[in-house]
């Protein structure tokens, strides 16, 4: 079985940590991506993790990397091998998956591609520790037991990080991010497909300011 090398594993899972949120970016438009992702950066995250919902996946990565270095770019929703091709070729720096498939996380392991894979159970944190893998996306989260459940998995798996996403939003931010545990928390309101097909960029970075500054505040 191919692991994941400790330092790729450590590097990824230290970036996130610093920055301590997520934005879960759905772009159905290429031209979005990189006002977007400038307006995430204004309020200081410059990071970006563009979902394979869209046909414009590949292409708005592709825009990212090659004109916004600075951005920590990952691909999100990624649910096969194809994709994981696609998302590296196009630039992307990691790969997320919304579950634990075997098949993805290999693709990823062989192509030196940082991963974080989604769990919600004992037994899924088990198959990733099993690959090497200590960052992992907790999915989804509030509908899988929430922070009770990060609390419970912390017992026996204290040296995992988890990422939670799914119902996270500025009135829980700030409860997931005091748990030791949690890496950091993804979430899409500040990336909300309202705000992006309307342009609304410098709402999008007033909301992402507030939600660094609630972060900020809850760094342990």
């Amino acid at each position: 079985m191919t692991t994941v090398p400790e330092t790729t594993t450590a590097t990824l899972e230290q970036q996130v940590a610093d920055l301590r949120v997520v934005p879960v970016v759905v772009l159905d438009k290429v031209e979005n991506a990189l006002p977007l992702c400038s307006a995430l950066s204004d309020g200081g995250l410059p990071l970006a993790e563009v979902t394979f919902r869209t046909a414009e996946a590949a292409d708005s990565i592709r825009r990212i990397s090659g004109e916004m270095p600075d951005i920590l770019l990952g691909a999100g929703t990624v649910l096969t091998p194809q994709q994981v091709d696609e998302a590296a070729e196009a630039g992307a720096s990691f790969i997320v998956t919304p579950g634990f498939n075997p098949s993805v996380v290999e693709a990823c392991l062989e192509r030196g591609m940082p991963i974080v894979p989604g769990v919600n159970s004992p037994s899924q944190v088990e198959q990733a520790m099993a690959y090497g893998l200590r960052l992992l996306k907790f999915f989804p989260a509030e509908a899988s037991g929430g922070r009770a459940m990060l609390k419970a998995l912390a017992g026996p798996y204290g040296n995992i990080r988890f990422v939670p996403t799914g119902g996270i939003g500025p009135d829980n931010l700030a409860d997931y991010l005091a748990l030791d545990t949690v890496a950091a928390c993804g979430g899409s309101w500040m990336v909300a497909g309202s705000l992006v097909a309307g342009g609304r960029f410098s709402d999008v970075t007033k909301l992402t300011r507030q939600a660094m500054d609630i972060a900020r505040s809850a760094r342990r």
